[in-house]
């Protein structure tokens, strides 16, 4: 060989050095199956799994290059989301992360062996997902969002900022029922002498007649419960709570700079990020049992004064200096 074609030679092969070394490290592309509770467009659940692929990439999971991720989004339709179950469980991904209660129920109905990250469900055990928090025994674990007590904060919170509420209507998503915290939100009634409410709903109009109804009488309030209304929803529940100048409750930190007037619940975001932690050491060959469920430790207040102020309410001045947030 010529001296000059040697080195060129080299050259290239020098080059390709990195590249190889790089596509060995890879390794296989691995699948993570994602069923969402929610519309791929509500940009609350675009900040949800932002957080996740972030937490993933930064723990070297990053997608394209050595993971791929199937994304469904159940809308929040029962049919949908035991269809996108299906789907995923036939895909065989190597984990499912899984948002909401009902659509970690209908993954657990359809497959025993591929682990499953749930978040978002409020109580695992009170919803029957699994029996053993500190060592689940079946191929569920994950990071939830709650406890049933929060039902009680809730309303003690929204009685606190408007002390002449004596009716509480628990605004819910007929089709996506979480009743775990109906007691604990009624043993709370019954202590600060507020009747409560549920009010389901199925669409818009359902959803518009039932507050307006409720708004029919005076002091009332309204307590959203999780999952999360529809983007839609939330701006129909907002503009009927303004109208009938409701305060508002939701279990979201986050949905009172949509104009809900208050929020109090986990981060999602840091809910998230834990959960993209329990996938990585899934895929790197962690057990479900060695993975304890995780709940939150830290919740945050956020009060919307702007919304107070437009339904006339003033937030009592002890409240307003506990929040973690005011939007002004």
């Amino acid at each position: 060989m010529r001296r000059r074609d040697f080195l060129a030679y080299v050259g290239v092969t020098a080059a390709a050095w990195p590249l190889a070394a790089h596509a060995q490290q890879e390794g296989p592309l691995r699948r993570i199956g994602l069923l969402e509770t929610g519309d791929e467009a509500d940009r609350y659940v675009q900040a949800r799994l932002g957080a996740m692929r972030d937490g993933l990439a930064k723990l070297g999971w990053v997608e394209g290059r050595n993971v791929r991720f199937e994304h469904r989004f159940s809308t929040r339709d029962p049919d949908r989301r035991r269809i996108h179950a299906d789907e995923l469980v036939r895909l065989d991904p190597d984990v499912i992360a899984v948002a909401g209660g009902p659509a970690a129920k209908a993954l657990l109905q359809r497959t025993q062996t591929i682990p499953i990250v749930f978040t978002s469900v409020g109580d695992p055990l009170a919803i029957g997902l699994l029996k053993n928090i500190a060592r689940p025994e079946g191929n569920a674990t994950g990071i939830t969002s709650g406890y049933q007590s929060l039902g009680g904060k809730w309303l003690e919170l929204l009685k606190e900022a408007a002390p002449r509420t004596a009716r509480v209507a628990l605004v819910f998503d007929a089709e996506n029922i979480n009743d775990q915290y109906f007691s604990v939100i009624d043993a709370a009634a019954e202590v600060l002498a507020v009747k409560a409410i549920p009010t389901p709903y199925r669409n818009a109009a359902e959803l518009e007649r039932a507050i307006d109804a409720f708004a029919a009488e005076p002091n009332g309030g309204l307590i959203i419960l999780p999952p999360p209304p529809t983007p839609g929803h939330r701006e129909s529940i907002n503009q009927l709570a303004l109208k009938h100048r409701l305060p508002t409750m939701y279990q979201s930190r986050y949905l009172p700079a949509e104009g809900g007037m208050m929020g109090y619940g986990a981060d999602s975001d840091e809910t998230y990020r834990t959960a993209a932690s329990y996938i990585d050491r899934i895929l790197r060959g962690a057990k479900i049992n060695e993975l304890p469920v995780q709940y939150p430790t830290k919740f945050e207040l956020v009060i919307n004064l702007k919304t107070a102020k437009a339904i006339g309410l003033d937030i009592p001045p002890t409240l307003i200096v506990r929040a973690d947030e005011l939007i002004q």
